[in-house]
């Protein structure tokens, strides 16, 4: 089987990159090429420098202006999967033409629930406390033309008990995303 390159996308601390990073570190089957993240100042930045990942730095209005800029790059890089691993930037339609089943989004919750704009992080996690769900979890799905709609490649559970606050409820689903993120890429390059 040859090696897939994958890119991940993150905008924020870039625990589920590293996490990628140590899974896939040695692998035949995987490299993690390069991260994408649209904040120079994001954790993800320096996690991945420790690693020496290639990193770029795109704006939002980079994304929508150079898109096709952009999408010839990752072509050029052989960019098999793109991880979006809390990138919190809607992705361009023409980027989903160019990678069709090739962009896979992470999500903290159990989709449809709790999907969409604005739905993400801690908002979501709020969200299910608030409205005294009796269980939570993550989403693994391709990403289309809308906010969490892709299909999905695969959920994991976890309990949610009356104790549990938005914080709480974040760190059991932070253990569900470094458990599972790694199966579902396995999944898609066995397949």
């Amino acid at each position: 089987m040859p090696m897939k390159n994958v890119a991940i996308f993150a905008s924020g601390e870039g625990t589920n990159a590293e996490n990628l990073f140590n899974y896939f570190n040695n692998d035949k089957r995987v490299k993690i090429k390069l991260v994408v993240t649209n904040s120079d100042t994001a954790g993800v930045v320096a996690r991945a420098e420790k690693y020496k990942k290639n990193v770029q730095i795109i704006s939002k209005t980079a994304l929508q202006e150079y898109t096709s800029q952009i999408i010839e790059f990752l072509q050029t890089e052989k960019i098999d999967i793109i991880v979006l691993a809390g990138f919190l930037l809607k992705i361009p339609e023409a980027f989903i033409k160019a990678f069709p089943n090739q962009i896979i989004n992470i999500h903290p919750s159990l989709l449809p629930k709790y999907g969409g704009k604005g739905m993400y992080g801690i908002n979501v996690h709020k969200a299910v406390v608030e409205n005294k769900e009796s269980e939570s979890g993550i989403t693994i799905h391709y990403v289309n033309e809308e906010y969490d709609k892709g299909e999905i490649i695969l959920q994991a559970k976890c309990d949610v008990n009356q104790i549990d606050t938005a914080e709480t409820l974040a760190a059991k689903i932070r253990k569900l995303e470094f458990e599972y993120l790694p199966k579902a890429i396995e999944k898609i390059i066995e397949s």
